[in-house]
């Protein structure tokens, strides 16, 4: 396992026109990562494979509430106190370094334990686990990349080889 500490940003800076689109109806919290822990992964997904991967617009972070307000009930009028009690607090995270696929994304999956407090988050919010599985997101394949990165996860599916 990797242990990083990163710190719990609520609302953070809209990056994407989706973002932009959906902020109206929509909530956003995640754990950022200081340094280049994405791209150290990435490179040895590009070492491994030869897939170079785009970076994450966000760098490293776990976005752990990607949520409609709708989603919350009569919880979401509590935003701003559960954002006021946790935003920029440290939290340290456990990641498991085996990358995992989709093909299109590739990222490390968050260990169970360090899971517990952002979804403690997430329940004072009226929301349950996230639909996505919380990860870190390593990179991304892009369309000059794709037809390899779906490749590679084909050989790891059949031939039980090892991320790592």
């Amino acid at each position: 396992m990797i242990e990083l500490k990163g710190k719990i940003w609520f609302d953070p800076k809209n990056v994407t026109k989706k973002h932009n689109n959906q902020a109206e109806w929509k909530r956003m919290a995640m754990v950022m990562f200081e340094g280049d822990v994405s791209e150290y992964y990435a490179w040895f997904i590009k070492k491994r494979y030869n897939l170079v991967l785009n970076r994450p617009l966000r760098g490293a972070h776990i976005s752990f509430i990607n949520d409609s307000i709708r989603d919350m009930g009569d919880k979401a009028d509590m935003w701003g106190e559960v954002k006021e009690k946790y935003d920029g607090k440290e939290i340290t995270i456990m990641l498991d370094p085996d990358a995992r696929t989709d093909s299109k994304h590739w990222w490390l999956v968050v260990e169970q334990e360090s899971r517990k407090p952002l979804l403690d988050i997430r329940a004072e919010l009226g929301l349950g686990k996230p639909y996505y599985g919380m990860h870190m997101t390593v990179g991304y394949a892009n369309e000059k990349n794709i037809e390899h990165s779906k490749y590679i996860l084909d050989l790891i599916t059949r031939f039980g080889a090892s991320y790592n």
